[in-house]
């Protein structure tokens, strides 16, 4: 889950049918305190203000502006299917926010027209497009594996899967945004943040998330979101 510090924010779950490319939906509400994104491996379709701008995977924290009463609403996707869904390779989205009209043309401006503030309404904009997505299974089940805990380790993941690790690293990076290497560093972060959001004390959560102890934990939630263990799970 995509980690928002500042911002009252909540998901909902996909329609059946498009559940193996869409992760959830979600809306977010603006608050008085600074927003900040954090990375979690997935893209993500964004409206606001009639707008909609395609949110690729980010390598560290992303501000966000927003003014009191702002709402925002989105369509996030399974790691490694929105390549197929947006018809873009989605390394070329990695740490960049590029408006749906610039990939989609008039197609994309409408989305955002029809969104409004209901993510219903935006998935049902992008549904057209979605539904004909044909994301490749190994990396789906690569991102699976990387993602669960305990993560199978980067060099028996190939095989794992069925193919062979320069393959996989090209696959993957273009259908997730960055390679498994780093994909496993953020899910790792993810799980660690769960952790300790739902109350273990620091240690336990970063032996239970993979890391070689707290002060890695720390030195790697400071990289990839800016603050502190106690910050982010206190906002």
């Amino acid at each position: 889950m995509r980690h928002d510090v500042g911002v009252p924010y909540r998901e909902l779950p996909p329609p059946p049918d498009v559940a193996h490319v869409v992760r959830c939906l979600w809306l977010r509400t603006a608050g008085e305190r600074e927003a900040i994104v954090v990375p979690d491996g997935c893209v993500d379709v964004i409206a606001r203000d009639g707008r909609a701008t395609v949110a690729g995977p980010d390598t560290g924290p992303v501000p966000v502006a927003l003014e009191a009463g702002d709402i925002v609403v989105g369509v996030r996707f399974v790691p490694g299917s929105a390549a197929s869904a947006l018809g873009v390779p989605a390394d070329e989205l990695r740490d960049r926010r590029v408006a749906l009209e610039d990939l989609w043309g008039r197609a994309g401006r409408e989305a955002g027209e029809r969104a409004g503030e209901d993510p219903l309404q935006l998935l049902e904009a992008l549904r057209g497009r979605i539904a004909l997505a044909d994301p490749d299974p190994r990396v789906l089940l690569a991102a699976r594996r990387l993602g669960s805990a305990p993560a199978t380790p980067v060099p028996a993941l190939g095989a794992a899967v069925g193919l062979g690790e320069r393959h996989l690293r090209r696959r993957f990076a273009a259908a997730v945004g960055y390679g498994p290497k780093t994909f496993a560093r953020v899910a790792r972060f993810h799980r660690a943040l769960a952790l300790v959001r739902a109350g273990e004390p620091p240690a336990g959560a970063a032996f239970a998330a993979g890391y070689a102890d707290q002060a890695h934990m720390t030195r790697e939630m400071r990289a990839l979101a800016g603050r502190t263990p106690r910050s982010l799970t206190a906002a």
